[in-house]
């Protein structure tokens, strides 16, 4: 989010160069940068004890790839605890563990989203209202399932070493 108006006084703001930042939007009013912001997200791939991920269909974000879990950060809420309410919200599984695999921009949505690779026992899937449906698949199997250079197939393949 660009800010065209200052959210503290109402005031239209003005391009400043700023030190090696550039031109940013500044209010004159409150004598203070609004920097750019962005949302922060978290994607993980949900591995088992056989080397399979989940892979979700949420018919809201695509009808002909599958999907990775993937949420918002709450306040107060680290990205690690993100990751293990999620998996627990879209899938009814318990995390084991959470690592950090790496960051992706998604500039399309002004949004950072944070690549973990979480394992659980495998178990049958309970799922939320915003999951149409999951399946287990071979871990080597997946980024075909996948959109082609999205994030859940980068972050697939970075998994699997690909």
């Amino acid at each position: 989010m660009r800010f065209k108006y200052c959210p503290f006084c109402g005031e239209e703001t003005t391009e400043r160069q700023l030190g090696d930042e550039g031109m940013v939007p500044y209010c004159t009013k409150c004598d203070r940068p609004l920097f750019d912001m962005f949302s922060t997200s978290i994607i993980t791939a949900v591995l088992n004890e056989c080397g399979e991920v989940a892979l979700l269909r949420q018919n809201y974000v695509s009808t002909a790839n599958y999907v990775c879990v993937a949420g918002y950060i709450k306040p107060g809420e680290s990205a690690e605890e993100t990751v293990i309410r999620e998996v627990k919200e879209e899938l009814g599984l318990d995390a084991e563990a959470a690592e950090f695999i790496k960051s992706y921009p998604y500039e399309k949505k002004d949004m950072l989203m944070l690549g973990f690779k979480t394992t659980v026992k495998k178990k049958d899937f309970t799922l939320s209202g915003e999951v149409d449906s999951a399946e287990w698949v071979k871990l080597e199997d997946a980024p075909a399932l996948l959109r082609e250079g999205g994030i859940a197939w980068r972050l697939v393949r970075e998994i699997a070493g690909m």
